[in-house]
């Protein structure tokens, strides 16, 4: 029997910004082995891996390979739980909030997004002004190296939109997240013209939520809703300090159907895009 990586874990291959799924996964198996009363450098020996790798895996450091996980799995009595448990792991996304990474992972593949916002501007719809003025926003307050790491996650996930024509892109905005003078008149204006520009591509959708709007699907707050290419369906709602991927098929049929009302309820694309510029000359 060999001994795989029994060198440990260099420097290349930890990860950067361990996730909380890691830390977590790393959390439970080092529980597991302590109950079976192993020491790392013996369950090293189960796993035929070195207790280097198997610290770095407990800690969070490491994203554990799929044979590290099936012969834990053997030494645990095949439970099944790490099989389970390492289906959601996904690695640090530097300058994207821990609970948005694995959603942001599934928007790269997914066949068509829709988005819904009552707070502010979606991510893949703000221009870099706007964007410096959400975070200069925050509390506690960031560090330039903060700041900048959020500003490049965000410009990154931006790609979304050019990288893929052929995607359909549905926002649903709330005409009072444009009435916001977040920023200022000059940040509030490059927002318009950008936002404009942005939503022109055929594959992009903007409706805008009027604020006379009479009846209103979906009060419960901003979602966002997403399909992949083998059909599966997913869909992500967000708070303080928090988000939740869905993907029960009843709940995100109901905020599907939540979405499509909504979009009955909503200005049609073009006496949205009429309004903005509207809004644009008033400033």
């Amino acid at each position: 029997m060999t001994i795989e990586h029994a060198c440990g874990a260099g420097d290349g291959d930890r990860e950067p910004d361990p996730s909380d799924s890691l830390r977590t996964f790393g959390a439970v198996v080092q529980a597991l082995r302590e109950h079976a009363g192993l020491s790392r450098a013996q369950f090293g020996e189960l796993v035929r891996f070195s207790k280097h790798t198997v610290e770095s895996v407990e800690l969070g450091r490491r994203m554990p390979e799929e044979s590290f996980v099936e012969r834990a799995e053997e030494v645990f009595g095949n439970t099944g739980a790490l099989r389970r448990a390492a289906r959601f792991l996904s690695r640090g996304d530097p300058g994207l909030a821990a609970w948005f990474q694995r959603w942001a992972r599934l928007e790269r593949k997914a066949v068509r997004l829709h988005t819904y916002e009552c707070r502010l501007v979606p991510g893949l719809l703000q221009p870099e002004g706007y964007m410096r003025a959400v975070f200069d926003n925050s509390i506690p307050l960031l560090t330039d190296e903060q700041l900048e790491a959020q500003l490049i996650g965000r410009l990154e996930r931006q790609t979304l939109l050019y990288e893929r024509p052929n995607v359909p892109f549905s926002f649903i905005v709330e005409e009072s997240v444009f009435r916001k003078k977040l920023g200022g008149p000059e940040v509030m204006r490059g927002l318009l013209n950008y936002v404009l520009e942005h939503s022109a591509p055929r594959n992009v959708s903007l409706q805008i939520m009027p604020l006379e709007a009479e009846f209103h699907a979906c009060l419960d707050g901003p979602m966002r809703l997403l399909e992949t290419r083998d059909g599966r369906r997913f869909a992500y709602s967000e708070g303080q300090q928090n988000g939740r991927l869905i993907a029960d098929r009843n709940e995100v049929s109901l905020l599907q159907q939540r979405y499509d009302t909504l979009r009955s309820q909503a200005l049609n694309p073009k006496d949205s895009r009429g309004l903005l510029e509207r809004m644009r000359g008033e400033l």
